[in-house]
């Protein structure tokens, strides 16, 4: 029984994470239509991982997506 429910919570999380992918997404694409100050290295590196990341989610690699969207994040100071 206790597998049961450990295997039911994680798949709850792994949907709760692919959910959460579109959500990232929107985040980052506000702060750049909000003409952040950054160097154009770096908005280029932010574009690349925010298309990166959405590669990866529509190809159902959350777990990727998520990483290439927080390195985004970061960079954006989100």
């Amino acid at each position: 029984m206790k597998l049961i429910l450990a295997a039911a919570a994680l798949a709850a999380s792994s949907l709760a994470l692919a959910h959460n992918c579109p959500n990232e997404m929107k985040a980052i694409d506000a702060k750049l239509a909000s003409n952040p100050k950054l160097s154009a290295a770096d908005m280029g590196k932010v574009k690349a991982l925010r298309a990166e990341g959405e590669t990866f989610h529509k190809a159902g690699k959350h777990d990727e997506s998520m990483k290439a969207l927080g390195d985004a994040k970061k960079l954006l100071g989100l």
